[in-house]
């Protein structure tokens, strides 16, 4: 595997982290916080059927082959970044752009 290129300060950061200089700042509250979210974000409560076309089926299975995960999970986890703000749809932003440019000139 080839090194990475590394800046300066990246140098000094990887430096400074295997010399142990790094500490955590996790309180014991945060900690437990962070795993109640990560726990609830994980929580599989509802079922859904979709129908889509078999040709997205087919992509959708052979990209979570890619991943090495289920088509179901990887259906879920973009279903999870869309509706969580992660994921968007460029072209309806650009569309949205647009419309709005748009309004403003008429």
């Amino acid at each position: 595997m080839n090194d990475p290129k590394l800046s300066k300060e990246e140098k000094q950061i990887l430096k400074d982290f295997e010399a142990g200089e790094f500490k955590s700042v996790l309180t014991p509250k945060r900690k437990k916080m962070l795993q109640a979210a990560a726990k609830e974000t994980f929580k599989k409560d509802k079922r859904i059927n979709i129908r889509i076309s078999s040709r997205d089926l087919e992509s959708l299975q052979r990209r979570a082959l890619e991943e090495g995960i289920s088509y179901q999970t990887l259906e879920s986890s973009v279903l999870h970044k869309y509706v969580s703000g992660v994921l968007c749809d460029i072209r309806a932003d650009k569309a949205f752009s647009t419309d709005a440019k748009n309004h403003r000139t008429n």
